[in-house]
């Protein structure tokens, strides 16, 4: 096997599809535009939902790129070798253009010709079939036509070897998943890639998008077929190299061994301070892509914000478990921009306001936990059995950030335990509720075509430009999410909007839609949009051709949509809530009126 450099596997794999005709596109932002359904972005064919159920990419058929990714559902779990809050997918896409014959044998060559990973080291899993969809016996012969042993090509259940829909409905197909054998011994007879007991590997998955599972539960074939695979680069590295954590690759290695230095930590001699350095630096990392996104957050309590502060706040903790001083959140952040500066320009761009943002984050952490310690004080003056419940031990946790650790020591100095049973079992039911609200954003796909949304989603090019109108050419969007329901938009403006200038940006839009005026689109180059006048803030993520929507006189913006065909289709616009999103920036809301929500 190839030993690789961070960098230099995502060169080879995009020079790779390059040389098989996919046009290389940009990273979108972490912040999904428009999907009101999850948080962040979440893997690499998230931005790309419009163009896999029917929409024409600028770009063509044929796309590769490197996506930078978030996923949070599992934080608890980050501090093992494996899991990453932040990480990269590589992927490669077809929308409508070729199928399972290219895509497994570019996997193939890929693999052992670039990567030079032994053939016999490859082991496949296909979909084995079930009464929704037959067996995927095509897939298996290419890879047998590949040169892949029928021993190592293994016939997997759904739960393995499918995907999607996102949500209730849409496209969605078997997948063929291709695994490193490590030549470790089969646990059992049945062993297979399903199997955890470590023989297997993961490193690239094929996802074939053939079906459409309709609102009843059954399967219809798809007009267009898709490819969307994913690769993801920090695994990648890791097994290329033998390392026998993602934590040795060159994106981490440097910021471990900075921890390590500055705690007086030798990695690999205590599991618990090694679990701490790699909380440190995994959420530190995540923390300093959200920050310098081009769509990028600040520390709040809700939505993305939440989340946000969540990261940095443990990192916080774990970095007073190993003795760390105040301001080392700030060394790592400085360098990680220093690693990702060639690759992620932003980064370097929004050093300034990732370095603010964190030490703003620290102190107002600081003064949370000297709250905290007066709230455990005051309720140990009321205990008479000399135990803390459980209940308040996770509260002071979820409100003030103290850790079980950090409360059972305090306790202990005053003579008092704390009833760990009861605390897991305050921990499970939060976890439970969390859980059970994320499904349910999550529950409505990710990305929603009907007509309100792309009622609103027009509207909101409208009052962008209204705004823009009325407040300064400096004005530019920092943020949008789009229901059903309501618009919500975030732009750069320093004190709220007077009701006078609600009115007004209100009246606009509704002249506008008034007018009933046509809206065109064009398809052309950056720069083509930018002598055309088209706004266009994060230019960074299209390619060569990009979509510029005209809405008569009112606006032109390079978008990849949905869109009305005319404004009069709108209704009347009305802005419901106009508040603070974060420091220096805006937050309207607003809904359309129509006779049939009247």
């Amino acid at each position: 096997m190839l030993k690789l450099k961070s960098y230099e596997l995502r060169k080879k794999y995009l020079d790779f599809f390059k040389s098989k005709n996919h046009a290389i596109i940009q990273s979108a932002s972490l912040m999904p535009e428009n999907d009101p359904t999850v948080l962040f972005t979440t893997a690499g064919m998230h931005p790309l939902v419009p163009y896999l159920t029917g929409q024409k990419h600028p770009l063509g058929k044929r796309l590769a790129d490197v996506q930078k990714c978030v996923r949070t559902g599992d934080i608890e779990e980050v501090g093992d070798a494996t899991h990453c809050t932040f990480f990269e997918m590589l992927g490669n896409w077809s929308l409508g253009d070729y199928f399972k014959e290219e895509a497994i044998s570019w996997s193939k060559e890929f693999l052992t010709e670039v990567l030079e990973i032994p053939l016999d080291k490859i082991a496949v899993s296909v979909f084995a079939g079930d009464s929704d969809c037959p067996k995927d016996t095509l897939s298996a012969s290419i890879w047998e036509k590949q040169g892949i042993k029928k021993e190592n090509i293994y016939y997997l259940p759904k739960k393995n070897n499918w995907w999607g829909p996102a949500g209730q409905t849409g496209p969605c197909g078997p997948d063929t998943e291709i695994f490193i054998d490590t030549g470790k011994g089969k646990c059992c007879k049945d062993c297979s890639p399903a199997c955890d007991c470590g023989k297997f590997v993961e490193i690239w998955n094929n996802v074939f998008m053939e079906y459409f599972k309709e609102a009843d539960g059954s399967f219809s074939m798809l007009k267009q077929k898709n490819v969307d695979t994913g690769m993801g680069l920090e695994r990648t590295v890791c097994i290329l190299n033998g390392y026998s954590s993602v934590y040795e690759t060159d994106l981490f290695a440097p910021v471990i061994a900075l921890l390590c230095k500055l705690s007086d930590t030798e990695y690999g001699k205590d599991e618990s301070r090694d679990r701490a350095v790699r909380i440190i630096a995994d959420h530190i990392r995540t923390a300093v892509f959200l920050l310098g996104d081009e769509k990028g957050i600040t520390p709040s309590n809700t939505d993305q914000g939440y989340v946000l502060r969540r990261l940095i706040r443990r990192a916080i903790r774990f970095c007073r478990q190993l003795n760390l001083e105040s301001g080392t959140i700030e060394k790592i952040a400085l360098l990680y921009i220093d690693i990702y500066k060639d690759t992620y320009k932003e980064l370097s761009d929004n050093k300034d306001k990732i370095i603010s943002e964190l030490n703003t984050e620290e102190s107002k952490f600081e003064s949370a936990l000297q709250q905290g310690i007066k709230e455990l004080e005051k309720v140990l003056s009321f205990s008479k059995d000399g135990v803390l419940n459980g209940k308040t031990a996770f509260r002071l946790y979820d409100t003030f950030g103290f850790p079980l650790e950090m409360t059972e020591e305090i306790c202990r100095e005053k003579g008092f335990k704390v009833d760990r049973e009861g605390y897991k079992k305050a921990e499970k039911e939060h976890q439970e509720k969390s859980k059970a609200g994320s499904e349910q954003k999550f529950k409505g796909g990710l990305i929603d075509h009907q007509k309100e949304t792309t009622n609103l989603h027009t509207a909101t090019h409208l009052m962008l430009a209204s705004i823009r109108k009325l407040l300064g050419d400096d004005i530019f969007q920092k943020g949008s999410n789009i229901t059903a329901e309501r618009l919500r938009f975030d732009f750069n403006f320093p004190r709220p909007l007077t009701a006078e200038e609600i009115s007004e940006i209100e009246n606009e839009v509704n002249k506008a839609i008034k007018d009933n005026v046509e809206i065109t689109c064009e398809e052309m180059s950056v720069a083509e949009a930018k002598k055309k006048g088209a706004l266009g803030v994060f230019e960074s993520k299209y390619g060569e051709k990009v979509k510029v929507y005209t809405i008569g006189k009112y606006s032109k913006e390079i978008c990849g949509g949905p869109h009305a065909a005319r404004t009069g289709e709108l209704g009347r616009f009305k802005i419901i809530k106009e508040q603070s999103s974060s420091a220096g920036v805006r937050r309207i809301k607003a809904v359309l009126i129509t006779e049939e929500n009247k």
